[in-house]
């Protein structure tokens, strides 16, 4: 089939290099020319493992191409992906859908047969009716339908959950547009990959519910972490325990510094919106929402009082600034807090991180960029983890306690234990829920 996809951002690229594995013809369409330039240059502007090798392979194979001319894209096309962005909006917490809506007005006017217009981007409830009254208007002889397919993407596993999704959720209102679907999916129908078929509002909402669970999973650990400083107890060892009961399941159980990235602050903040429109309060998402912040401050104190009260004129090495580990995004990351509070009482703050300072020199001002975490921590009166990259998962504790001046460790990713910590060398160690 021949599909157009538009946007190519995370998850407009990542979606568009799959489908052409899949065998199908894409056309990935950006209105940035230098961001089109660097594609057809064969270079990914994201960073994603395994995406530059899977989009020069389908360039090659002649499936995949890149344009700025949205109406050459689509013409033809059996099915339009609209996977623009659809940011937080200033002032009232609601998804943004100023692109999607211009995207769908484009499209109207260069439709020809009948064509799928696929939903990608993360929309509120209501939006995909919305995209379909603007391409009505837009074009009052357009033969279309329109379709909600909701993406599911780990940043950092992309590619595998594209390939082996746990379901791939689709969102339709007649036959015609859910057979189209259907035969663009075939590749996972035929290896019995789930697909789940529902209305329109159905599929929307579904994208919602799992990221709002997904965090409020997270932030009830991080809650349960504080509660276990207090009695005494190791969340490490809750987290399994509680892991090991099927209904529960261990995924999204580590303590940490908060949940950061592209989908879930903006999701729940999106959430609850929703909620507040239809005078239904989403009271456990809202809840989420302020907890996580108060995570990430607590995250501040605990380095704090690591250093006595007080970090000004000491040296601070910080490891890992992306919000998660095998990406370079920076979105809502816990960095964006915490570092920033480092800086702020007066430390000199050393970063480390392997995809970080693309995104991070900007967002980061007055932190040094070093090479590795043995150079970040000479001299250092403290170590911070806040990303678990594998780099820093097997680090010589001694060397680097031997090289500080003052050997003390936050890790907020309880990546080591105290004990293995002290006899290392360090004389100070704090971890969360432990």
């Amino acid at each position: 089939m021949k599909i157009a996809m538009i946007g190519t951002g995370y998850v407009g690229l990542v979606s568009g290099v799959c489908f052409s594995d899949f065998g199908h013809e894409v056309v990935c369409v950006d209105k940035d020319p230098s961001k089109v330039e660097m594609l057809k240059a064969g270079n990914v502007p994201i960073y994603e493992p395994g995406l530059d090798e899977l989009m020069a392979k389908n360039v090659e194979a002649g499936r995949l191409s890149f344009t700025g001319d949205l109406r050459e894209a689509v013409a033809g096309a059996d099915a339009v992906f609209i996977a623009v962005g659809t940011p937080t909006r200033r002032g009232d917490g609601h998804a943004d859908l100023t692109y999607v809506f211009a995207a769908a007005a484009e499209i109207a006017n260069a439709i020809g047969d009948y064509t799928v217009v696929v939903t990608k981007s993360t929309v509120p409830v209501g939006a995909n009716q919305k995209v379909q009254h603007v391409i009505r208007e837009a074009n009052p002889k357009a033969e279309f339908d329109v379709a909600s397919n909701p993406e599911f993407l780990r940043e950092g596993a992309a590619i595998d959950d594209f390939m082996r999704p746990d379901r791939v959720v689709v969102g339709v209102q007649n036959e015609r547009a859910a057979e189209v679907m259907a035969e663009i999916y075939r590749p996972l129908f035929l290896r019995d990959f789930p697909i789940v078929t529902t209305d329109l509002e159905s599929a929307e909402m579904i994208k919602y519910a799992a990221n709002a669970f997904l965090a409020t999973k997270i932030t009830f650990i991080n809650e349960i972490a504080a509660l276990c400083e207090r009695v005494g107890a190791d969340v490490k060892q809750v987290s399994k325990g509680m892991g090991l009961d099927n209904r529960i399941g261990n995924k999204f159980l580590h303590a940490g510094p908060g949940f950061g990235g592209s989908c879930f602050p903006k999701d729940t903040k999106a959430l609850a919106r929703i909620g507040q429109e239809h005078g239904l309060p989403m009271q456990i998402t809202e809840a989420v929402i302020k907890l996580n912040d108060d995570i990430k401050r607590r995250m501040i104190d605990k380095v704090m009082d690591l250093c006595d009260g007080s970090v000004n004129g000491k040296t601070i090495a910080v490891l890992g600034v992306t919000f998660k580990p095998n990406t370079d995004d920076m979105r809502d990351s816990p960095s964006l807090t915490i570092v920033p509070a480092l800086v702020g009482g007066g430390a000199k703050v050393r970063v480390v991180d392997p995809k970080g300072l693309r995104e991070g020199e900007a967002l980061l001002p007055g932190v040094n960029w070093m090479d590795d975490a043995y150079e970040a921590a000479e001299k250092a009166n403290a170590l911070v983890i806040l990303t678990e990259w594998n780099e820093f998962r097997a680090l010589d504790l001694k060397r680097l306690a031997g090289s500080m001046t003052e050997a003390k460790l936050a890790d907020l990713r309880n990546i080591y234990s105290r004990d293995d910590a002290l006899a290392s060398g360090f004389t100070a160690y704090v971890g969360v829920g432990r």
